[in-house]
């Protein structure tokens, strides 16, 4: 495969829906769909094997996990170089939000994959972000849901996550927590993992997003 074409495995539980966007995609010289799956667990499975990408992942599939989201994690460990573009029919801001704060690199409208798919899977594939542009407006427009600790984190997740934000090292954050080293490092090691974010900017970032340096 060259190296400037784009790899990409399917994910849509319809049938006539993949060849539609099959059509769409392989259309384009620098895009090639390499793998189509109908649930979520063939979806991890062809994209753990073929590494492409971009992994197009419908928000609604069927599979053994309670959402399409749920697949990122492992996603994160064993294909961290696929980058997510969600394709859905889900309109909410706070759908699109909960996906980007997951690790998707784009949210697609299926009523506009026709005009925006390939534009987001370059962008994706480019490390960018792509958000419909009229849910994008919506979204900046409406707040975030209260919500208990975010994206699978657990309570002393959150709390690791945000003494990371405000500046402690790994040593410091144990000597405040009663937790050896090891330990910390291995909570930190799956905050990175449930956020898909590595950099302490990013972690910082998530943590102000998500108002967790807020005082209670």
């Amino acid at each position: 495969m060259p190296d400037d074409e784009i790899s990409i495995v399917l994910a849509d539980d319809h049938a006539v829906v993949r060849s539609g966007l099959c059509l769409l995609l392989d259309h384009e010289r620098d895009l090639h769909v390499v793998a189509e799956a109908g649930t979520t667990d063939d979806a991890l499975r062809l994209t753990k094997a073929h590494r492409p990408k971009i992994l197009v992942l419908d928000l609604n599939m069927p599979g053994s996990v309670d959402s399409s989201l749920d697949i990122l994690p492992a996603l994160a460990t064993d294909a961290q170089d696929t980058r997510i573009v969600i394709l859905t029919m889900q309109e909410d801001p706070q759908f699109a939000r909960g996906a980007l704060a997951a690790g998707a690199n784009a949210y697609v409208l299926k009523e506009a994959a026709d005009a925006e798919l390939v534009e987001a899977v370059r962008r994706a594939a480019a490390g960018e972000v792509y958000l419909n542009p009229r849910l994008g407006a919506r979204l900046a427009a409406t707040p975030p849901e209260p919500a208990g600790p975010p994206d699978g984190l657990t309570d002393r997740e959150v709390e690791i996550l945000r003494l990371i934000a405000l500046g402690h090292t790994n040593a410091e954050i144990g000597a405040q927590l009663y937790l050896s080293v090891r330990t910390v490092e291995s909570h930190r090691a799956h905050i990175q993992q449930k956020l898909r974010r590595s950099a302490r900017a990013e972690l910082v970032r998530y943590a102000l997003d998500h108002g967790l340096l807020t005082e209670e």
